[in-house]
């Protein structure tokens, strides 16, 4: 599948699935098409990681933040960690950061303070935001709607009418290889109805690899099979899809 301007909205490429050829890996993807990455942190060094990959390739960029699933990272001086990691020229976005209700149930107040002093501060430093929501629909929204920054809800496993009200709030859609999956339900209709300017592509690398490799290692490569999926679902060219994202990929994060 020939395509280019693909630009993968994240990644996570400090990855130890990684470990072993990712120089070699981030080498080729240019070839194949991939115009642009962003790589997100989970604690702050993956973030590193992630920077001094963007520093090494000019087509990388880097996201700075904790993850709700790396809790034990957070360090007490955690925000002012972060604006010194922000400060980074290359890292566009505070990311990535929000709720997850499926493995830890049992740290939602943690998580939702964690989760409201990044907000807060992506938009005390007119930063866009990607953000994680698992099974944690009514308090990410709440929190968004409070907060309203600007960023995207990536690997957007909610409802059509919550895409709505992320929709409402000036926010984008990210949608990655979940919506290739044979049971996909709530991807596919997100992705019928997403205008073509709020929609971002992703992989989630090394994760949700999409249909026909699932079960093998996702690269910024794969995300060609992404768009050629939502592309169908669209009725619309799969060249012109890419195109499109990437637009919207630059404009979210001023690049």
């Amino acid at each position: 599948m020939s395509l280019t301007h693909i630009f993968d909205s994240h990644a996570h490429y400090d990855d130890a699935r990684f470990s072993e050829d990712v120089y070699d890996l981030l080498d080729t993807l240019p070839e194949k098409g991939v115009s642009g990455v962003i790589s997100c942190g989970v604690n702050a060094e993956s973030t590193r990681f992630a920077q001094a990959l963007a520093q090494k390739y000019d087509y990388i960029y880097a996201a700075a933040g904790f993850h709700p699933l790396n809790l034990e990272d957070v360090p007490e001086n955690a925000e002012t960690v972060l604006c010194e990691l922000l400060k980074d020229p290359k890292t566009v976005a505070v990311g990535e950061i929000g709720l997850d209700y499926h493995y830890e149930k049992e740290s939602r107040t943690e998580q939702l303070a964690l989760f409201e002093m990044q907000l807060r501060l992506a938009k005390e430093l007119d930063l866009p935001v990607i953000v994680h929501d698992r099974e944690a629909h009514d308090d990410t929204l709440r929190l968004l709607k409070e907060i309203q920054p600007t960023g995207v809800v990536h690997c957007f496993s909610g409802s059509v009418e919550m895409a709505k009200e992320i929709l409402k709030l000036d926010m984008y859609i990210g949608l990655g290889g979940a919506v290739t999956f044979k049971n996909a339900v709530k991807p596919v209709e997100v992705a019928a109805m997403v205008p073509a300017e709020r929609l971002l592509l992703e992989t989630d690398a090394p994760y949700m690899t999409p249909v026909p490799f699932r079960g093998k290692r996702c690269d910024s490569s794969l995300i060609a099979y992404t768009a050629a999926r939502i592309a169908e679902i669209r009725g619309v060219d799969t060249q012109a899809l890419c195109t499109q994202t990437e637009i919207n990929t630059r404009r979210l994060f001023r690049i």
